[in-house]
């Protein structure tokens, strides 16, 4: 599943490629991609016309914010208006997803969901689901195998987590004021569930999911399975700093390619070739040389250095 970093790629590219364009239809080739507030044909009506302002990245949510084409710029202060965060620039708080004068357009890649910018000629892939044409003869397309991605349209005046409602669930962003050292002891106090599955909960961290998990815990050198209540202050610490440090070389990275994961160009992320721990069960520790070991904790693959990580 794409995580925050391969979310973020794809942002920053598709804010790259697709804004100010004006929207003149599309196809939707799988009616359950669009949520159910909206039928597929209403789902491109309301789309066609209007332009993309601006993407925004909130967790693993991929979020544009509409203007009525060939109206351009937003006004400044409405919907939307983002506070500039390094690297996560295209962040945005729940308390900025207000309403739009021209709606938004919601995103969920889910498992294996790929947004694709490309020349309405390149041919069809298997497991398109839904097309966006641009003027330009360009075109924004939904690939997903797994057919779990979603996609919303928010309408105008409306504030976007009473559609998208999976919003209002999200922890701070780890790139926020609020995701804080003391923020993260006061959520862990008391927890008698694993650390790394404590992680992998999007209302504690938004954003932050299994590889980057691994990684944390590796560079913070906490075991997985250690619970959250044995935690001394000084781990919660490392760990604060390792979900920074490992999020910001992922997005340095271009994110993750294990199996699905593309951006918007259709290339894939590097951070594969340098990842400490994750997916490298049976290989040696690039710290010490132990062998890397691979468990299922709460049903998820879980990679770890025994000598490295206490």
């Amino acid at each position: 599943m794409p995580e925050l970093p391969e979310v973020e790629t794809i942002c920053r590219g598709l804010n790259q490629a697709t804004l100010d364009r004006e929207m003149l239809g599309g196809d939707v080739l799988l009616n359950s991609t669009i949520a159910r507030s909206i039928s597929a044909t209403d789902f491109l009506t309301k789309l066609k016309g209007k332009s993309i302002a601006r993407w925004y990245r909130r967790g693993k949510y991929l979020l544009a914010e509409l203007s009525q084409f060939p109206e351009g710029e937003r006004e400044k202060g409405k919907g939307g208006e983002f506070r500039d965060r390094t690297p996560s620039s295209s962040a945005l708080a729940s308390s900025f997803l207000l309403p739009s004068k021209a709606g938004w357009l919601g995103v969920h890649l889910r498992m294996t969901g790929q947004l694709l910018w490309v020349n309405r000629s390149e041919p069809l892939q298997k497991h398109a689901r839904v097309r966006l044409f641009f003027e330009g003869n360009q075109e924004l397309r939904f690939v997903d195998q797994r057919t779990f991605g979603q996609m919303w349209y928010v309408p105008a005046e409306t504030e976007v987590s009473s559609t998208v409602i999976g919003l209002k669930l999200l922890g701070p962003e780890p790139f926020s004021d609020e995701f804080t050292t003391e923020y993260l002891t006061r959520k862990l106090h008391r927890r008698a569930r694993p650390i790394k599955t404590a992680l992998l909960d999007q209302s504690l961290i938004a954003g932050l999911g299994n590889i980057y998990a691994d990684e944390t815990l590796f560079l913070s050198g906490v075991m997985p399975t250690n619970l959250c209540a044995d935690l001394t202050a000084e781990q919660i610490g490392r760990i604060h700093t390792a979900i920074i440090q490992v999020l910001q070389k992922a997005i340095e990275s271009g994110g993750t390619t294990f199996s699905n994961f593309l951006n918007v160009q259709g290339v894939n992320g590097n951070y594969g070739g340098v990842a400490w721990v994750y997916n490298r069960a049976g290989q040696p520790c690039r710290t010490c040389s132990t062998t890397i070991e691979r468990i299922k904790l709460a049903g998820r693959s879980t990679h770890f250095c025994p000598a490295c990580q206490q």
